[in-house]
């Protein structure tokens, strides 16, 4: 497993359709203080011209604070998404979906910025982001 910085875990992933684009408000579900995320960049997307960037479940993305306290707001951060409402097909045949799109904050260093994550991770996250399956309480 090649690890790159702050990026997480690069191996096989199937594919999970990307369906949370640019411009996307999003949960926000560590203990952070933030309540809702915008996405405001997807790094390393590669898609055709003129179609927005989009992230999916485990995607690192860059956010911003939309509802939250004053210190944590017109900050860009990075965040990775562990739910999105749009159905997962896994590999045996399961197809997983949520009730919300939700993110937790990340540092540059790869650390989670919250001590607790709120609901349940999906299992693609978890696999990429290992210290966001340390905070996990349920894995889905």
């Amino acid at each position: 497993m090649a690890k790159q910085a702050g990026k997480g875990v690069e191996e096989f992933r199937p594919y999970v359709t990307k369906v949370i684009p640019v411009g996307a408000n999003i949960v926000c579900a560590d203990n952070s203080g933030a309540k809702i995320l915008e996405v405001i960049n997807v790094p390393r997307h590669k898609t055709r011209a003129s179609r927005l960037p989009s992230a999916s479940v485990g995607d690192f993305c860059n956010v911003v604070v939309k509802k939250g306290p004053a210190e944590l707001r017109k900050q860009v951060y990075g965040a990775v998404i562990i739910r999105q409402k749009y159905a997962i097909r896994r590999l045996n045949g399961v197809r997983v979906c949520f009730e919300d799109n939700a993110a937790v904050l990340i540092t540059p260093e790869g650390e989670t910025k919250g001590t607790d994550i709120k609901g349940p991770v999906a299992a693609e996250a978890s696999e990429k982001w290992p210290r966001v399956a340390n905070l996990a309480s349920m894995v889905v």
